[in-house]
């Protein structure tokens, strides 16, 4: 079974994020740390961390893409204390997107824009959740109206997942007349997502700031991943693809994260070098440029 981990593009500051983060949200420490020398952006920090129990990888990768309202992380809290926590220590420095307050479809919610740049929801739960830290997808600009295609998309692509609810705009409920999904919550792979469609016409859309890697276990994994997912040639580079809503993905081994950070300096070279070449990865080359000084 393939884990799915959201992965964030920073400018130079993936560190700070990081640490800011993980000293945040009980449960939360950082996994792995390394440099990965020699890539496009030259020397780039590399992060795996959990949040709340969860898995997510950041990378301080250069200015060459900014966080968007597009993809935003839902935090699911348990009483009014902990979003007031989490509310005030996110919003330093950072902008309110959706004021913390009452809203129709939830007690007690605030939409931000963190200071660095990464948007969160933060939401007091009345229910009983699996996953305290939810992907939130928004449909917008030239993806607008497209929410309900892409999660049945999605969910007939990745194992172990469902639907868990589809809710519609009503007549007169969204200024934007492309918009039909109001909401919906649904699982990947046995991990939760949530998705709707814009109902405000925004004119920001997906990018690779927020992307979600796909680690595999074989090379049949990564084929059947990508071929059901690419669905732009230009966008194919070193594992990285975009499917036909726009959404960023990389297919992975899933123990690339220890071939860019284990073995020997000569070793970590030769599989970066190796992979910065390849569209789709191609585990055999991987495995025989880690393998070379001893065969």
């Amino acid at each position: 079974m393939v884990t799915i981990v959201p992965h964030l593009w920073f400018d130079d500051n993936a560190g700070e994020a990081v640490d800011f983060y993980t000293s945040l949200i009980s449960n939360s420490k950082v996994v792995n740390r390394y440099v990965l020398e020699g890539t496009p952006s030259g020397s780039v920090e590399s992060f795996t961390f959990d949040l709340a129990g969860q898995t997510f990888a950041a990378i301080s990768g250069g200015p060459l893409f900014t966080f968007t309202p597009a993809v935003s992380l839902m935090i699911l809290c348990r009483d009014e204390e902990e979003v007031n926590f989490l509310w005030n220590a996110l919003i330093s420095e950072g902008e309110v997107l959706m004021p913390l307050d009452t809203y129709p479809f939830n007690k007690y919610y605030g939409w931000l824009k963190d200071r660095f740049g990464l948007t969160w929801q933060i939401a007091f739960a009345e229910e009983p959740f699996k996953e305290k830290i939810v992907p939130h997808l928004l449909f917008a600009h030239r993806q607008s109206g497209k929410g309900e295609e892409a999660v049945m998309y999605y969910t007939s692509i990745f194992p172990d997942s469902e639907i868990e609810n589809m809710l519609y705009y009503k007549e007169g409920e969204a200024d934007n007349k492309k918009a039909k999904l109001m909401f919906s919550g649904f699982r990947l792979n046995n991990q939760s997502f949530n998705a709707m469609d814009d109902p405000m016409e925004e004119e920001f859309t997906f990018n690779e700031a927020l992307s979600f890697m796909i680690l595999c276990k074989d090379q049949k994994e990564i084929d059947y991943y990508w071929n059901n997912l690419s669905a732009d040639p230009q966008a194919e580079e070193c594992g990285w693809l975009k499917d036909r809503f726009g959404v960023s993905w990389q297919v992975l081994p899933d123990n690339m994260d220890d071939l860019l950070s284990t073995g020997t300096k000569e070793q970590i070279q030769r599989v970066t070098e190796a992979f910065l070449k390849m569209k789709k990865i191609d585990c055999s080359i991987l495995e025989k440029v880690w393998h070379e000084e001893n065969s």
